[in-house]
């Protein structure tokens, strides 16, 4: 039986041609299709959609906000955010909200429905691009818990590559006092004593 797809997109070429797509699949049948989500509870509710396709700017309401609303009386629908944004900030915004996926527009021809069956099997489909930033921001997090500065997870890094410390401060434009001063706060901070010690813990925790 073909999936129940409601879609909410401002922009109208991209609307109707999404209408399009998802009237030419076996697998989805249209539930309805909104400019804007300034009635997303009346919509979801007279629609009773397995599917979501949510654009995350819109006037007014925006799709954050309306995936927030949707939660609220509808928590299980998974809701498939699209957008030319591919930022921290929104990113992250949609998937606290309660978003099950976020696939930028560029790759709606390519990858809509292998997202949107992702979704429905409780999987959470990313644009590779996304997926990519939330791992190094991940990474980042993880590196922030030591307190390591940006210069010693620099330097921490090129010692996980097995680079030498002269090497080190070649590349980094500092003197070898210098890489000897900041090895020592990495080991400090990671609670280690050994370089051997730190480039484990740095690829066990992905510091870097």
């Amino acid at each position: 039986m073909a999936a129940r797809v409601l879609i909410f997109e401002d922009n109208d070429l991209l609307r109707e041609s999404l209408v399009s797509l998802i009237q030419l699949s076996e697998n989805y049948q249209l539930a309805g299709a909104y400019p804007n989500v300034s009635t997303v509870r009346e919509a979801v509710n007279s629609a009773s959609p397995q599917i979501i396709l949510m654009d995350i700017d819109m006037p007014g309401m925006t799709g954050i906000e309306a995936v927030k609303a949707i939660r609220q009386f509808n928590p299980g629908v998974p809701v498939l955010m699209l957008t030319v944004f591919d930022d921290n900030a929104h990113v992250f915004d949609a998937i606290k909200a309660g978003a099950s996926g976020y696939l930028l527009k560029k790759h709606i021809t390519s990858r809509l429905f292998v997202a949107m069956d992702e979704a429905l099997e409780g999987g959470s489909p990313l644009s590779p691009s996304i997926a990519r930033m939330i791992v190094t921001s991940m990474q980042a997090q993880s590196a922030n818990v030591y307190n390591l500065t940006v210069r010693e997870t620099e330097i921490l890094s090129l010692l996980s590559k097995g680079e030498s410390y002269k090497l080190i401060a070649t590349q980094l434009g500092i003197t070898l006092d210098t890489v000897r001063t900041h090895i020592k706060k990495i080991y400090e901070k990671l609670h280690v004593h050994s370089q051997t010690e730190a480039v484990s813990k740095a690829l066990r925790e992905r510091l870097v």
